[in-house]
C-alpha cells in the first residue's frame, strides 16, 4: 500500500469531471482502493475522491468506523467504497455545516448541503449500493461526489464571513490535523 500525494486547490486536475469506472473486481481497482484508504487514514480524512490523488475515475471512499479527529463532534460514518455514484436529494431541505478538505488544507467554511439524500453506485466487486442518509453522512457523500464533478467546497460557500483558517475559527482543534 502507498500513501499518495493529495492534490491541492489550484491544480487543474481537481476541476475535471471524472470518468466512470468500467471494470470491477480487478487487482488495479483493489490496489487503488487500498491506497486511497491508506492515504485518507494518514491524514485523518473523513473521505477521499480519486481525483484528489490525480486518478480521473468516479470513485470515492469515506467513513472511518471511529470518531474522526478532524470532526470530533460528528457521528461515525460507516466505511464505504462508492463507485460511479449518483446522489439524489430527498426534498429541498438544506443544512449548513462546517467543512474542510484535504485538497484545501488549513481552511474551513460553512457549506449548505441537502439534509437528506439517496445515493446509489457500486462497491469494488460491482455489487450495487443503495442508501438513504441524513446529517453528517449525507454531507460527507455530497462533498466527496462533488470532487467527481470538478467542484471543491469553497465553490459552494455562500457567506465568506464564515470561511477562514482552521486555527483561527477552531482554536481547540490542532490545525496540523487540517494539513
Amino acid at each position: 500500500m502507498t500513501v499518495r500525494e493529495i492534490l491541492k486547490m489550484g491544480d487543474p486536475r481537481l476541476l475535471r469531471i471524472a470518468q466512470p469506472v468500467g471494470g470491477f473486481d480487478t487487482d488495479e481497482l483493489h490496489l487503488l482502493v487500498r491506497d486511497m484508504f491508506e492515504t485518507m487514514h494518514a491524514v485523518n480524512g473523513a473521505g477521499l475522491a480519486a481525483p484528489q490523488i490525480g486518478v480521473d475515475q468516479q470513485l470515492v471512499i469515506f467513513g472511518t468506523d471511529t470518531v474522526n479527529p478532524r470532526y470530533p463532534d460528528a457521528p461515525v460514518v460507516p466505511r464505504t467504497v462508492l463507485i460511479n455514484p449518483v446522489v439524489t436529494p430527498i426534498g429541498d431541505e438544506e443544512e449548513e455545516g462546517w467543512e474542510g478538505c484535504l485538497s484545501v488544507p488549513g481552511l474551513r467554511g460553512v457549506v449548505p448541503r441537502f439534509a437528506h439524500v439517496r445515493y446509489t453506485g457500486f462497491d469494488p466487486y460491482g455489487d450495487p449500493i443503495d442508501r438513504t442518509v441524513s446529517g453528517f453522512h449525507a454531507r460527507v457523500v455530497q462533498h466527496e461526489v462533488d470532487h467527481l464533478l470538478g467542484k471543491l467546497y469553497p465553490m459552494r460557500v455562500r457567506d465568506f464571513s464564515r470561511f477562514g483558517y482552521t486555527e483561527i475559527l477552531f482554536p481547540g482543534l490542532d490545525a496540523a490535523e487540517d494539513e
